[in-house]
């Protein structure tokens, strides 16, 4: 049978190109979504296409009974869960030194999305998890999608990268509290061409933000979806000895952008 993988906010973008490369690989995929519902079915119809089965599932992973859902529509579609990729997030968009353009409103609701809403889907797969590793000795993998903006301090805005510094740290703890039935990893991508971060700056800064990672970061390139779901389809599929680690994608510009 074929392995079986969540991919959370799997509409567009990152989350999309992953659903899409791991049917490719052979995966059954549960595609998620919130409100992209059209984006969502142009996605399972890729998905489709490469041969494999597929389900959609709206969600809201900042809610515990979506991720229950999320988990539970999947292993009555399958009886199994494989992978998970905790990809979806949300943010604003904070006018930099500005600490008053975010309220406690904002912290809410990001660390519910993207710190909580990951732990909550971690533990929602985890006991089909660790029941295919006792009867198989099969093991699973969680890949959480981070940032360098916890590093760099670059981000959209402060909740959202405090929220990512966080699930750094779930990272490190779900890595040891699941282990042996499960590896747990997180990529931190830079920047990334997404409709997402078009919308979210606007096209003059977001073209800004391309020529200077093309033009300033030591590979002189600005991230794809496809370069982000190598990443983490690597530690899906692959990294079968690494668990707890923490890979940055953002062609060196955690090291500090190059002199023009």
């Amino acid at each position: 049978m074929n392995k079986v993988a969540i991919v959370t906010g799997s509409a567009t973008g990152m989350g999309a190109t992953c659903a899409i490369n791991l049917a490719a690989r052979g995966w059954n995929v549960t595609i998620n979504y919130t409100r992209s519902k059209k984006e969502a079915e142009e996605t399972y119809t890729k998905v489709k296409a490469q041969g494999v089965e597929a389900i959609l599932v709206q969600a809201d992973v900042g809610q515990d009974a979506d991720c229950r859902k999320l988990a539970a529509e999947t292993l009555s579609e399958w009886g199994r869960i494989d992978g998970l990729i905790n990809n979806a997030a949300t943010t604003v968009f904070q006018r930099a030194g500005d600490l008053e353009d975010v309220t406690p409103e904002d912290f809410d609701r990001i660390f519910r999305v993207n710190t909580t809403g990951a732990f909550m889907m971690s533990r929602a797969v985890f006991p089909a998890m660790k029941r295919l590793w006792e009867e198989s000795t099969k093991r699973s993998a969680i890949v959480n999608v981070s940032t360098n903006a916890t590093l760099t301090g670059n981000g959209s805005s402060l909740p959202y990268v405090l929220s990512k510094g966080a699930l750094n740290t779930l990272t490190a703890m779900l890595a040891r509290w699941l282990s042996p039935a499960v590896r747990v990893n997180t990529i931190c991508p830079g920047f990334i061409q997404t409709r997402w971060m078009l919308n979210g700056v606007g096209e003059i800064e977001y073209n800004k933000m391309k020529e200077n990672e093309e033009q300033r970061t030591p590979l002189r390139q600005a991230g794809t979806p496809e370069q982000m779901s190598e990443a983490a389809l690597f530690f899906l599929t692959e990294a079968s000895n690494i668990t707890g680690q923490i890979i940055v994608v953002d062609a060196g510009d955690h090291l500090g952008l190059l002199p023009r």
